[in-house]
């Protein structure tokens, strides 16, 4: 797949907007103790952690094969997993590049409709924005008076003063347009492509239904919250790593779990910058240094970088060299 200008320039912009948020986390900071704490590390707690995270990734290929199942496609284990892989591999490139990126590759490997592809990433991700929704329900309902002033003097307050300015009119007409631009490519599609139109709509459709067609829908919800309890012990783990945050329960680490997924949601390259400021955020009200809390942060986003370099380009080297990975 080649790269247009546009498709280059975001890719600058947003890897600036990474970066600038990153110097932003480190500003005023002792860049010398941190990095005297990184180097001193534990990194057996640091793979433990990485293991943790492969095992999310595992359950995450199970969980997308079975609507693959539901909706007919005998797709194999091992096309799942390097198609997760790559895609997060591609991620690491560009955000959000990677669900096309991984339904292009079960596309060449199993042969699956583009857009029935398509359809079930987008169920399986609402499903992990729901898991989003219920964690932070439940750290607000549990840790309501450890996380509150923050909430209220960080996020509330500063948003309420952004929102105080904003004129509501250019929201609503943001909206007609779009409406406007989405009708109009409908009817366009709908013109041009005819019955291909009505293919892919078909195929969508398809994908969305993946999730009511399962069989053992129960298995689904336990791989979901499979996935995100890997992803828990991945930080708690990664707390015996370094002094500074060796003393943390798991309700830290359930805080920073929160943190960590409202930073990947931002559209930023790997999450950089903005992951290691949310986490060392979510840390410091437990009591830890913000420089201790860039230390911790810094190690593990570090680590899940090159888990998935690693093993998103072994992924890739393997679809690109056979043609049958089962």
């Amino acid at each position: 797949m080649t790269f247009d200008l546009k498709t280059t320039l975001k890719f600058i912009i947003l890897f600036l907007i990474g970066m600038g948020v990153l110097f932003l986390a480190f500003r005023g900071q002792d860049l010398e103790k941190i990095w005297q704490e990184i180097k001193t590390a534990n990194y057996f707690w640091v793979v433990i952690s990485a293991i943790a995270v492969l095992v999310a990734h595992v359950l995450r290929a199970l969980r997308w094969q079975m609507l693959y199942q539901s909706i007919h496609y005998n797709v194999s284990f091992w096309h799942m997993y390097h198609a997760v892989m790559i895609g997060y591999l591609a991620n690491l490139a560009l955000p959000r590049f990677g669900e096309i990126g991984r339904c292009t590759v079960v596309h060449k490997a199993a042969k699956v409709p583009m857009f029935a592809s398509i359809g079930t990433v987008i169920t399986e991700r609402l499903f992990d924005v729901v898991m989003l929704f219920l964690t932070s329900l439940a750290m607000l309902i549990f840790q309501y008076d450890i996380v509150s002033d923050f909430l209220y003097q960080t996020v509330y307050l500063n948003l309420a003063k952004k929102l105080s300015k904003f004129n509501y009119w250019w929201l609503v007409g943001l909206c007609v347009v779009i409406f406007l631009l989405i009708a109009i490519a409908v009817y366009i599609l709908r013109q041009k492509f005819g019955k291909k139109f009505l293919r892919i709509f078909v195929n969508l459709r398809q994908g969305f239904g993946s999730y009511s067609k399962l069989k053992q829908k129960g298995l689904f919800l336990t791989y979901t919250m499979g996935i995100w309890f890997f992803y828990l012990l991945s930080m708690y783990f990664a707390f015996s790593s370094i002094q500074g945050t060796s003393g943390l329960h798991i309700n830290a680490a359930f805080t920073a779990i929160v943190f960590s997924g409202f930073a990947m949601v931002a559209p930023v390259q790997g999450g950089i910058g903005v992951f290691h400021w949310m986490v060392a955020q979510s840390l410091a009200l437990y009591g830890i240094s913000f420089k201790d809390g860039l230390a911790y942060s810094t190690i593990i986003h570090s680590s899940q970088f090159l888990l998935i370099l690693i093993l998103g380009s072994l992924s890739l080297f393997f679809i690109l060299t056979k043609k049958d990975t089962k």
